[in-house]
């Protein structure tokens, strides 16, 4: 390879980064930053909520770590982790060289750290005790946002904005190179599944951010330019910024599940060494979640006084969701279905996700009943759900493509009974933190509080230890990075690199070249 197209060196690789790998790579350590980062907050909930009684921290800077850990997870961790699997992939597996828009791309990445730099300063300067961070949670209602968050509150309008354009750049990128970018032969039902999925998620991406746009403007013009969007003294409504924010919110839930389902149809087909069953069924179930995630937000509102028929609309449009996330559920087991099974690390991680994620669809089943939901609204039975969806779930998923791909990144084999560990402590750590919760929020214990009564301090002491269990445990991950990606560590691997692996990213060499694919392979 020409010197002209290979990598610059030192600083400047990274910040004129326009290889599809080496911003993907930056995307993937961006989030596990944040997800440490977001992890820690979380100690910190855990370390109160141990004991009964306020322990270590007052109510106010309590409710500053619940929201920024809710918004760096959401935004900082989860969502870059897929985009940085979007960036290292989509070319790899559709046969192209690069991303279609490779300045666009470098611009996506760099906004985000400036984005949370503002969310992050505004946490150091809680911890100093100069001013406060947002306190009014990751939905930041009407009016505890407009009306009473602190002043940080408009730092976090603009980090919002910046985080949208950084999404909706990004993608465009992604469906730009898809349409225009898949080798000579590859049909849009020939496409991996992981692409599809991407695809999809890409479409919903913009669709909704805009309408998060618009809802933190209304917020900054309530707050600052005399209108009343969402205060009812000037003859706004408080509910609609609900219906606003959850107009968005509900189809963000799926931005975050989408690209994990692609991920583990990967993996399972490889470890099962059979092809994924139902593929066609696969991608209209996927573009089925994707339209119903339009008209189901209102689920989110069941007790704010909607009319008795919205309510039943929105209840049957929810559970009618369970119908094409069954049938994806349905096609993993009978792809593993008496397939020649091996259980290596992704393997592991990519069933563990199918199982714990189907408790938490479960859970959203439950919350689905209107008069149920009723009772469980603002509960931990809540945080169960959406933490099962969402950990067990997502950050499984990413966690799961980076142990499947990591050895194609890089050209050598991780520590494997590290990874081994990793997963053992992850799996018993996240029931314990997680599965607990259930029993308390149907107990009643209310969310974002940061005391609660005597009969809930047992299980909230397991949870707490199943928490600093689980935070512990990712310094292993951390450990495995570390090792394989700086210190060079670890025996080096074939182009194939799993036995069963099909598609156009294991035809490359391992570690995969500067530009993946400069000659378009043909696809049959």
């Amino acid at each position: 390879m020409g010197e002209h197209h290979g990598p610059m060196k030192g600083i400047k690789r990274w910040l004129y980064a326009t290889n599809h790998k080496d911003i993907g790579a930056m995307y993937l350590w961006f989030s596990f930053i944040m997800f440490l980062t977001g992890g820690a907050l979380a100690m910190i909930i855990r370390a109160e909520l141990m004991y009964p009684g306020l322990q270590l921290v007052d109510p106010n800077f309590f409710n500053q770590m619940t929201t920024t850990h809710g918004l760096i997870m959401v935004f900082g961790a989860v969502m870059p982790g897929f985009v940085g699997l979007a960036n290292l992939m989509v070319p790899m597996m559709i046969g192209a060289p690069d991303m279609a828009l490779p300045r666009l791309n470098n611009w996506s990445f760099w906004i985000l750290p400036f984005a949370f730099s503002l969310l992050i300063i505004a946490i150091i300067q809680s911890f100093l005790g100069i001013s406060d961070a947002p306190n009014f949670g990751w939905t930041f209602y009407a009016p505890l946002s407009t009306k009473y968050g602190p002043a940080s509150t408009d730092f976090f309008i603009f980090s919002v904005h910046m985080m949208g354009i950084s999404s909706i750049m990004g993608a465009v990128n992604v469906i730009v190179t898809i349409f225009n970018l898949r080798a000579p032969g590859m049909t849009l039902m020939k496409m991996p599944l992981f692409v599809w999925t991407w695809l999809i998620t890409a479409f919903l991406l913009i669709a909704v951010m805009p309408v998060l746009a618009g809802a933190v403007t209304m917020m900054l013009t309530d707050r600052h330019f005399g209108t009343s969007f969402f205060d009812a003294a000037g003859g706004g409504d408080p509910v609609l910024f609900q219906h606003v924010f959850w107009f968005f919110g509900h189809p963000e839930v799926y931005i975050m599940i989408l690209p994990a389902f692609g991920i583990v149809s990967a993996i399972i087909p490889t470890f099962a060494r059979k092809p994924l069953f139902g593929y066609a069924s696969m991608v209209y179930a996927t573009a089925s979640i994707a339209f119903l995630s339009f008209v189901v937000w209102a689920h989110h509102m069941f007790t704010v006084g909607l009319p008795l028929a919205g309510n039943l609309f929105y209840m049957y449009m929810t559970m009618l969701i369970a119908v094409p996330t069954g049938v994806k559920v349905f096609n993993w087991v009978a792809t593993m279905w008496k397939g020649s099974m091996t259980f290596e690390v992704p393997m592991l991680f990519a069933i563990a996700f199918v199982i714990l994620f189907t408790i938490g669809g479960f859970s959203g089943l439950m919350l689905a009943i209107t008069p149920v939901d009723q009772q469980y609204h603002d509960t931990y039975f809540v945080v169960a759900h959406f933490h099962y969806v969402l950990v067990s779930g997502a950050v499984f998923s990413i966690i799961a493509g980076v142990y499947y791909w990591l050895p194609k990144w890089t050209g050598r084999m991780y520590n494997i009974g590290l990874a081994k560990l990793h997963f053992w402590c992850s799996l018993i750590f996240v029931n314990l933190l997680f599965f607990p919760m259930h029993f308390v929020g149907l107990a009643g214990m209310p969310r974002r509080y940061s005391d609660y009564s005597l009969q809930f301090a047992d299980f909230n002491w397991w949870i707490s230890i199943g928490g600093f269990g689980f935070g512990v445990s990712q310094l292993i991950l951390l450990w495995i990075l570390i090792d394989i990606c700086f210190r060079k560590k670890g025996e080096a691997v074939s182009d194939q690199v799993w036995e069963g692996a099909e598609g156009l990213e294991w035809t490359l060499p391992s570690p995969a070249p500067y530009h993946s694919f400069t000659t378009p392979p043909v696809v049959k």
